[in-house]
């Protein structure tokens, strides 16, 4: 009786730290997973936003189009715009925007697109 209690109460020992060693190997494999995807879902979500301004040289559902600059310095960017779009003000052919983008490849897509105030002509009448 004496010896199937201690051949009992070894095997117990020896069972105990292999079925720790068990559970605590793939914790350790999961955490590491969890870390590489983080990086992962991170550097897919950082698009760089970037800002920039200028005149309509035409607008559609689907796109825009401004002009940088003027004279032979003029310059045409076209944008991407979506129902997401946030659109400020009234924006029409000849208008003056300021335009936040992002840049997926050589993708420009408008988050948003705010319209500036028209300035007050001069009069020219005399009285």
């Amino acid at each position: 009786m004496r010896n199937i209690t201690k051949a009992i109460a070894i095997a117990a020992m020896l069972a105990f730290p292999v079925a720790s060693f068990a559970q605590t190997a793939p914790a350790a494999s999961t955490t590491k997973q969890t870390k590489a995807e983080k990086t992962e879902k991170s550097a897919t979500k950082h698009v760089a936003s970037k800002t920039t301004s200028g005149t309509v040289k035409s607008i559609s559902d689907s796109q825009l189009v401004i002009t940088k600059g003027s004279g032979k310095s003029a310059k045409d960017e076209t944008f991407a715009v979506n129902a997401s779009t946030t659109k400020t003000g009234t924006i029409e052919t000849g208008s003056h925007v300021s335009v936040h983008y992002t840049t997926e490849g050589s993708t420009m897509t408008a988050t948003a697109v705010t319209a500036s105030a028209p300035k007050a002509k001069k009069s020219t009448s005399k009285k």
